[in-house]
Formats: structure tokens, C-alpha cells, sequence
């Protein structure tokens, strides 16, 4: 994707979402856009999943557009560069800024208007979504500097382990204390990075988080002085309470320095706010916060310990099994404070193993998928492009892109991180030194020299997904012949951006007159006459229209069913004679009601008769909704006809004979 095209898919996210006027602020994590939205019943959800590019939308508070790994940084780059501003920086208030495709989708806001209750309902902002957000804002930045750090780390580890099986000579000692070292500069002054950045998303003075951080590490103690713990007396250890009691005590922070800003004079702020905030804060976290977060602490870390020993193969099952739809709804953040606290207690986390598998059951599935829907060359294509990077840890694409829109394979996606968890919590002390990656990235990361345990969990993930989706994950409608575009092989596309489709493979006959009827009942016109240029000006192919009285819908010839549209709008048939290829479709846009005003009443490869029945159609909903619900038959292989008769308008009555068309 060149440079211009990260700047069009921008400029199509700013159409649907209302602008650069209804953005708070916005930055990037690994896969996706995360917007902060000042009005959501002026984003198009549905359109954003139809833009190219734009794998899944997730709605919250915060809107996330999935784009993938590397996309999702330069989109972003180019989005904030537009609006003159930095990631996570807040946008101007007033910005002139009206795309191109801004100015041509007047229907997006009138669709933005009908949707505007049910976003409403689904951005309802509750205390866990809350914290799930500050938890995001606070880890998201760090994770490409866990993400370096933590395989640094790994690599120095797996040269320490070839230093003591002397498969190395001692002289490389040296490279891997230096290795260490810049792994380090994270993992030894953690606190103080989640100090500040939980200040800056609370909005108190980053340095004094930074302080907080630090204080928890006890600078200056050193024996024999000690410092008690209120609750047992024992002294407390540096380091107590990690990262939870940080997060604590800097959110706590930023409500007292708040509370100065607001009454102490503008002449002393500058210097009685911090010194008070300092103090009282820095009091309250040694004798409080530190040995109350640290009895947490071990809490949480011995209680996961426990049910991972005791449960075993079934609690790494369930785990496995549970963590893509934690992944879906964006729970998975609740997680990472979890893990920060376990690396610095036990020095790996034995959570992030299991939850790993979750991608690899992915990976099973979506291979499954392209072994059997080799003919759905869009889905195929999507596959192939998510793949690479689901093998190496990063599922969204796969799970927006591929298993999560096809339902089923998300299920049997979700079985296979089960089996792969399963195998992790066979063997008990499998954990990682580091977060930020799964996958294959992950196997340097493994702790005590146990990776061939992670690996086969690995394997068992990629087997579960395979054969649970191989055998019962596939839908019915994921095999249907398509080319790259999503334009159905040897027929047209599911909506009013139709094209004419030159089907090489198209059924070769002798020469035959076929008889269409009429449909419907209703007002028979010509093809000109459709208030739809794809279809008036013949792009689709020739053929006529009725403006219908009833809502039963026939077949206009006898023939074969080839598609039912998953969206119901369309059904697409290949006459008994002369072979040509006809699209039924029903309405104008009608693909946006989702299938909710008919009832199709064949299948896919079933024969039919003239005048059998098709589907039902509710005209009156289709109206309510501010659609056009005339009914077109267009034989779409014009090359294949020989000669068509004139349509003559006018009230016609379903079944009726209202054209004739004679093949070459």
C-alpha cells in the first residue's frame, strides 16, 4: 500500500466517522486506530466495515478500527498529520477539514440518524469500561518497548543457556551481560514508566507519577535500616506491590494534586501543589498503599498459581477457550497489570503461555478455512494476508477479517485455543519472561527452559482449530465461488455497485428462445426506467423491472439456483435452456436492511420451475425504511443473447409472459 493509499483510506475513515470535527483525540496500538469520538450517532459503522482495507470495527466509548499490523501506524500517521496534530494529542475544535468523500455521502448521515438509539444503548458507559480504557491508555504505548525489551531479554537468555552447556565460548560473556543490560532499562525501572504514563492519563503532572513509581522501589533503604509493614510489622521488601500499587497510588495522586490546583493561588501553585502532593502522596504509598497493594499482590499471584496447579489441563482449557472473546469485547486489558505483576514477582508470567493459545487455534481455523473454500477467492486473499502475522502472534486480522464475520469458525477457533491450553496446563511451569507478543515470537520469551512445552502447545492449538473448523466450522455460505473483489464467479456483486462479470466458465448451449414471466404482480417497466444508473444505464445487463403490488416473488423461467445473497437481497439463477445467467434483485440498497423484509424460500442448487416461489418480500418495511422496493430481472450474459423483445409497460400479474429472449 503506497503512501497515497494510507492517506485515501484516512480520508475514508474521516467520511464515515464525522469528520475530523467529531475526533477528540486519536492514536494507534498494535492492529488498530483507537478514537476517542465526540459524537457516535455521527459514525457510520456499517460503512466502515465495507471500505477496503478496514478489517472490524469494535464500538465503545473509544471507537477501534481494526487495519492491521504496520497499516494501522501509517493510517494513523497520516490521520493526526491532516489535522496538524500528534497521536493522542487533542484535535482543533473547529477544522474546516471536508473530505472528497465526505462531500459525496449525504445517505451516511442519514443512516448515522436511523442507528443513532442503537449506539446509544451499546456506548453505555459503565465503571468497567472505564477502567478497561485507562488500563488500555496506560500499557498500549509501552508495548513496543516490551515487546523489544522482552525478546532482547530472550535472546540473552538463550545465549546465557548455551554459555553454561559451553556450546559458546566464555569471550561472549561480555555481549550477554550488555543484552541484559538494555533489556533492563524496562523491566528494572517499570514502575516508574507506568507512573507516568497512569499520571498523564489521569491527568496529573507526568514527573510526579514518575516519582510515585519510583518511590516504590524504596531508594536510599539499605540495611539495617527498615521500613515496617503496618499490618504485620515485617519489613517492607522494594518493589511491593509493583505495578498494582502504582497504578493505586498515581490515581490517587491525581485527585490530590487536582485538589490543590483548585485552592491554592495561581502565585503559590507552581510550588505548594507539587511539594504537598509529593509528601502526602509519598507518605500514604510507603506506610498504606505498598503493604495493602502487596498483600494483593501475592493474593492474585498465589491464587492464579493455585488454580493453574490444581486445575491443570481443564483451567488451561478454559483459559485457552475464553480468551478470544475476552480479546473481542477488549477485557483482554484487564490482563496486562496481571502480567506486569506476576514477571516481577515470580520472574515469568505462567498466564500469557495458555492465553496464547487463543491465536494459535486461529491460525488452525483460518488454514482449515482455505483448504476447504479454496473457490472464495476473497476469502482465500484475506487469508493469506492475516495469516503470517496470526502465525506470529497478531490476531486481530484474522479474527475481524476472517473467523469472526463467518461465526462458526470463531467457535471452533475458540476450541482449538482451548486444546492448546489445555497441553500448557499439563505442564504446569510454562511461562513467559516478558509481554507484548504471542505466537511463534513468543518461544524466546519462554522461561525455564521449557519452550518445547510452549511449542506443543502451539501444535495442539494449530490441530484443535483445524480439525474442529475442518469438520464443523465451515458456513454453508463461506464456499461459494468468488473472485478477489467479492464479486461472485460467473455472476454479479451483492449490491448496487454491480459490475458485468465476464465468466469465461459460462454454460455453453444451442441456440434456444427462453420465456421469462413477470415475478410479481405490479407495474411492469423498462430497464431505463429503474432509478439506479448501474441498473438504467445496463451495466448489469438488459432485462425489466416491476414496481410490485404483492410481495410474493417468482421465479421468472425455469432454471437453477445459483446464489442466495447472505443478505437476502438477491438471488441469482442459470435458465434450463440456452444458458443464461439471471440476477433477481429485489429493491434499491436493500442490502443495508440485512436480510430483515424477506424470506427466501429455495436454496442454493436447487432446480426450480417457472413461477415457483422464491422468496417473500414486507414491501411496506422496505418503504418504511426509505428504500425503493422494485424488483429487477436482468439476464446479466448479454454476449450469450441472440435477440430480446420489447418490454411493454404496464399493470402485469405475477406469472404473466412479458419477455422473450432468444440465445445465440
Amino acid at each position: 500500500m503506497s503512501a497515497d493509499k494510507y492517506t485515501k483510506l484516512g480520508n475514508q475513515i474521516y467520511a464515515y466517522i464525522g469528520g475530523m470535527q467529531n475526533i477528540k483525540s486519536l492514536y494507534h496500538c498494535m492492529t488498530r486506530l483507537r478514537i476517542d469520538i465526540k459524537d457516535m450517532s455521527k459514525v457510520d459503522v456499517a460503512g466502515l466495515e465495507k471500505v477496503d482495507g478496514v478489517l472490524g470495527v469494535v464500538k465503545g466509548e473509544t471507537l477501534e478500527i481494526v487495519l492491521g499490523p504496520g497499516v494501522n501506524a501509517k493510517v494513523a500517521t497520516s490521520m493526526v498529520s491532516q489535522a496538524g496534530v500528534k497521536e493522542n494529542d487533542p484535535f482543533p475544535e473547529n477544522t474546516g477539514n471536508q473530505t472528497t468523500y465526505e462531500q459525496d455521502k449525504s445517505e451516511v448521515s442519514e443512516k448515522a440518524a436511523q442507528v443513532h438509539a442503537a449506539h446509544k444503548a451499546s456506548l453505555k458507559q459503565t465503571w468497567w469500561r472505564k477502567i478497561l480504557q485507562h488500563i488500555s491508555a496506560i500499557f498500549i504505548p509501552l508495548i513496543p518497548a516490551f515487546i523489544g525489551a522482552g525478546l532482547i531479554s530472550g535472546v540473552a537468555g538463550i545465549l546465557r543457556n548455551m554459555l553454561t552447556a559451553k556450546m559458546l565460548p566464555m569471550s561472549w560473556n561480555l555481549g550477554v551481560t550488555v543484552l541484559g543490560m538494555i533489556a533492563n532499562g524496562l523491566f528494572m525501572y517499570l514502575n516508574i514508566y507506568v507512573g507516568i504514563n497512569t499520571a498523564k492519563e489521569f491527568g496529573a503532572t507526568a514527573g510526579l507519577g514518575g516519582i510515585i513509581g519510583g518511590i516504590v522501589y524504596l531508594p536510599g533503604v539499605v540495611a539495617p535500616t527498615t521500613i515496617p509493614n503496618i499490618f504485620d510489622g515485617k519489613p517492607l521488601a522494594a518493589g511491593q506491590g509493583g505495578i498494582i500499587g502504582v497504578l493505586l497510588a498515581v490515581w490517587l495522586m491525581s485527585y490530590v494534586e487536582k485538589f490543590f490546583h483548585k485552592y491554592i493561588t495561581d502565585s503559590l501553585d507552581l510550588i505548594f501543589t507539587p511539594f504537598l502532593t509529593l509528601l502526602i502522596m509519598g507518605l500514604l504509598t510507603v506506610f498504606a498503599i505498598m503493604p495493602f497493594a502487596g498483600w494483593v499482590s501475592n493474593s492474585l499471584v498465589g491464587g492464579i498459581n493455585w488454580i493453574l496447579k490444581v486445575g491443570g489441563p481443564f483451567a488451561g482449557f478454559i483459559l485457552g477457550l475464553a480468551f478470544l472473546p475476552m480479546v473481542m469485547f477488549g477485557l483482554h486489558q484487564i490482563l496486562t497489570p496481571i502480567h506486569l505483576q506476576m514477571i516481577q514477582k515470580l520472574g515469568y508470567t505462567p498466564l500469557l503461555p495458555i492465553l496464547a493459545m487463543a491465536g494459535a487455534g486461529q491460525v488452525g481455523a483460518a488454514i482449515a478455512l482455505w483448504v476447504k473454500c479454496r473457490k472464495n477467492k476473497q476469502l482465500t486473499k484475506l487469508i493469506k494476508g492475516a495469516l503470517p502475522v496470526g502465525i506470529l502472534g497478531v490476531g486481530e486480522p484474522l479474527i475481524y477479517g476472517v473467523t469472526l464475520p463467518l461465526g462458526r469458525p470463531f467457535i471452533t477457533a475458540c476450541i482449538g485455543g482451548g486444546i492448546g491450553g489445555a497441553v500448557i496446563g499439563a505442564f504446569h511451569n510454562v511461562g513467559s519472561i516478558a509481554i507484548g507478543t504471542s505466537g511463534i515470537a513468543l518461544i524466546p520469551l519462554i522461561a525455564n527452559n521449557m519452550w518445547w512445552a510452549y511449542c506443543l502447545g502451539l501444535l495442539a492449538a494449530y490441530a484443535g482449530g483445524f480439525i474442529a473448523t475442518f469438520f464443523w466450522g465451515v458456513p454453508k455460505g463461506a464456499n461459494v465461488a468468488k473472485n478477489e473483489n467479492g464479486t461472485l464467479v460467473g455472476t454479479v456483486p451483492a449490491n448496487n455497485t454491480i459490475k458485468k462479470v465476464n465468466n469465461s466458465n459460462a454454460v455453453k448451449s444451442e441456440k434456444a428462445t427462453v420465456n421469462f414471466v413477470a415475478p410479481v404482480s405490479g407495474q411492469l417497466e423498462e430497464m431505463t426506467s429503474v432509478n439506479d444508473d448501474v441498473f438504467s444505464k445496463k451495466m448489469v445487463g438488459d432485462g425489466f423491472a416491476v414496481n410490485p403490488s404483492d410481495g410474493k416473488i417468482l421465479a421468472p423461467t425455469d432454471g437453477k439456483i445459483v446464489t442466495v445473497m447472505s443478505t437476502k437481497h438477491a438471488i441469482t439463477m442459470t435458465s434450463a435452456k440456452g444458458g443464461l445467467e439471471i440476477l433477481l434483485h429485489f429493491g434499491l440498497d436493500t442490502v443495508d436492511l440485512k436480510g430483515a423484509p424477506f424470506d427466501i424460500k429455495v436454496k442454493e442448487g436447487q432446480t426450480v420451475k417457472g413461477g415457483t416461489v422464491l422468496a417473500q418480500m414486507d414491501i411496506a418495511a422496505i418503504k418504511a425504511a426509505g428504500k425503493d422496493p422494485v424488483v429487477i430481472t436482468a439476464v446479466t450474459n448479454m454476449k450469450q443473447v441472440a435477440k430480446m423483445s420489447a418490454v411493454k409497460p404496464g399493470k402485469i400479474q405475477a406469472g404473466q409472459s412479458v419477455l422473450e429472449v432468444t440465445t445465440k
